[in-house]
């Protein structure tokens, strides 16, 4: 009788992946409530109760509901101008994911593509490269993204710019160090020996093997930039009123932080929800990614 021999495959790359990530409980708690933060901003108007700009004069600086005389249809309370704190809240995660994707998109991208040069050519364009960056690194990220804003002018806008900016030579630096391990080795080489162009080599043979790093980075930048927009629009350089951005909420309510202590407390809270569930999720990357932090 012959015998069946059953071969037992490796797990799938996303198998694995998650298996790790999986392992760091803080890190599948930060999904599941960056999911449901993610959820609430796209259907934003189906879960906020108002518009988030409606103001109700009879109901000024309401108390939330639980609390003696609120109501239930403003469920945490009101804002100086009767505006239900729950709805801009919502629709103010709409701004910070926006934010977030915007900045770490434009830094990855410009961080990316001047990290290869920097570290495939070396050589004098690696030094003024590496030059500027240090100059860059050298100032307060927030000093410097103010004066930033201060010259392009107030604004949603020019708040992403100049936070991508200050966040890309962390993407530059980290670029060019992991093309640096790996532009000698034995692949990269034969690949060259095979003929394959300068261009191919870069993008194809070299990036898709420094992309561990650069994705922890990435998530890292997020909750960053998160942050970096509230404090520029808690200042007054960021989005404007009335938008329901979370920092401006703050700078709006910062008189009335003494009699009404709601209008300024949701908002922080949910700035500090939001960027602690994002870092948790990207240790939670670091774990899955970094070969050697990966546990037997």
């Amino acid at each position: 009788m012959s015998t069946v021999t059953v071969k037992t495959g490796q797990p799938s790359a996303l198998a694995e992946f998650w298996h790790y990530f999986s392992r760091n409980k803080g890190a599948v708690i930060g999904l599941v409530v960056f999911v449901i933060i993610l959820v609430v901003a796209v259907f934003a108007p189906v879960f906020a109760p108002h518009a988030p700009n409606e103001q109700n004069r009879e109901v000024l600086l309401a108390v939330p509901a639980w609390m003696e005389g609120g109501r239930a249809s403003f469920p945490l309370g009101t804002d100086a101008v009767g505006r239900d704190i729950l709805s801009r809240l919502i629709y103010g995660a709409r701004f910070s994911l926006f934010i977030g994707v915007v900045v770490v998109t434009l830094s990855v991208i410009c961080g990316v593509l001047i990290g290869l040069v920097a570290g495939y050519f070396r050589g004098k364009i690696d030094t003024a490269i590496m030059r500027l960056m240090d100059i860059i690194l050298a100032f307060p990220s927030l000093l410097l993204a103010l004066v930033l804003v201060a010259v392009l002018g107030p604004g949603l806008t020019n708040a992403m710019i100049a936070i991508s900016l200050v966040n890309q030579p962390h993407f530059v630096r980290l670029t060019r160090a992991s093309v640096i391990s790996e532009r000698e080795k034995e692949y990269v080489i034969a690949s060259r020996v095979a003929g394959a162009g300068t261009l191919r080599l870069m993008f194809k043979t070299i990036l898709p093997n420094c992309l561990g790093p650069l994705i922890v980075q990435a998530t890292l930048a997020f909750s960053a930039a998160i942050l970096d927009a509230a404090a520029l629009g808690f200042l007054g350089m960021g989005a404007q009123p009335p938008t329901p951005e979370w920092g401006t909420m703050l700078a709006e309510s910062r008189e009335f932080i003494s009699r009404a202590w709601w209008v300024v407390t949701f908002p922080g809270l949910a700035i500090l929800i939001t960027v602690l569930a994002i870092n948790l999720m990207g240790d939670g990357l670091r774990d899955a990614l970094d070969p050697k932090l990966k546990r037997s």
